[in-house]
């Protein structure tokens, strides 16, 4: 149902290709096309061959990020072939896949990370609400500054709790009450009444799980647009995931987040849409297909998607 109350609209058409394309309005600003394969078994998309599956389409002012044909490249390696897919904002988007497919290189990708890479370069576009991230004159500092990072290990810095929030904002120049600061982030990491008597203690004394929501806030403390995750749950143990999980649900009501995660509970469980990635003969990883999470893994239009969802390879 629309917010008007009126029945969603479903158009099907038959495309040139043989493949029935379901355009699904889904709201006022969100618009999803999702292109279905109706080929046999037999003639699903093979290992190696270029992505067929499902493509997501956004209203424009919903786009965070736009991949348009990206590859990117260590050396001669080519790690991720010629991806091309929207991240909308205010959402959680999984990136999923076996290892070795290239997510973490795509997710780094986002930022510029790969950049302090020496061998590290891409092919393609990926646009920034419309800006070229690679383009001459970015400043990749300032990039990072919008666009945070969490790390699959919590790496808090060898200072105490209160100086790991405070360290971005006095490196940007900061000029606010930073009590105030460093107390809005950590409340927003779910951290505040863990830590509020011990703010000058090591940051590294902290419980695994405690060590991440306090990367976390770090990473909120310089108020960036979006957060990314490069499986930031597994080093920790199942209840510590959950709150992390919880944390990331309540985040993107101010920021969008974009995970790597080999875990397909989580997935399931905290994204609102899902992009599969695995790798052909040539090691590249390229995309699948990319649908909401429970369209992904309840109705995956192509075949390598069910099968590793499944369990069957990967």
């Amino acid at each position: 149902m629309t917010e008007s109350g009126d029945p969603m609209t479903i158009e099907t058409r038959t495309s040139p290709t043989g493949a029935d394309e379901r355009a699904v309005d889904e709201g006022p600003t969100i618009r999803i096309v999702a292109t279905t394969s109706v080929l046999d078994e037999s003639e699903q998309i093979a290992p190696g061959a270029a992505g067929q599956g499902a493509r997501m389409e956004f209203a424009p002012e919903d786009v965070v990020f736009e991949l348009d044909r990206l590859s990117c490249f260590y050396g001669a390696f080519r790690a991720v072939r010629d991806v091309s897919l929207q991240v909308p904002r205010n959402m959680i988007t999984a990136l999923i896949g076996p290892s070795g497919c290239g997510k973490s290189t795509l997710l780094r990708s986002f930022n510029r990370m790969n950049d302090l890479v020496d061998s590290a370069r891409i092919d393609g576009r990926i646009l920034y609400h419309g800006v070229d991230l690679y383009a001459d004159g970015v400043d990749p500092v300032e990039v990072r500054r919008r666009i945070g990072m969490v790390f699959q290990k919590p790496n808090p810095f060898p200072k105490s709790i209160y100086d790991n929030v405070a360290f971005g904002p006095r490196v940007a120049g900061f000029k606010g009450n930073m009590d105030e600061l460093v107390e809005r982030s950590l409340r927003r990491a779910a951290l505040w009444d863990d830590v509020k008597d011990k703010l000058k203690q090591p940051g590294t004394a902290l419980s695994g799980g405690q060590q991440q929501r306090l990367c976390i806030a770090r990473a909120i403390a310089v108020e960036p647009d979006v957060i990314l995750m490069d499986e930031p749950c597994s080093a920790l143990d199942p209840i510590a995931t959950l709150k992390i999980e919880e944390l990331m649900r309540e985040l993107k009501e101010n920021y969008t987040i974009v995970i790597v995660t080999h875990n397909m509970q989580q997935a399931a469980r905290a994204s609102d849409y899902t992009a599969f990635l695995t790798m052909g003969d040539d090691r590249a990883g390229y995309l699948v297909e990319m649908a909401s999470t429970q369209e992904l893994f309840t109705r995956p239009a192509n075949r390598l998607t069910e099968d590793y969802i499944t369990g069957r390879f990967g």
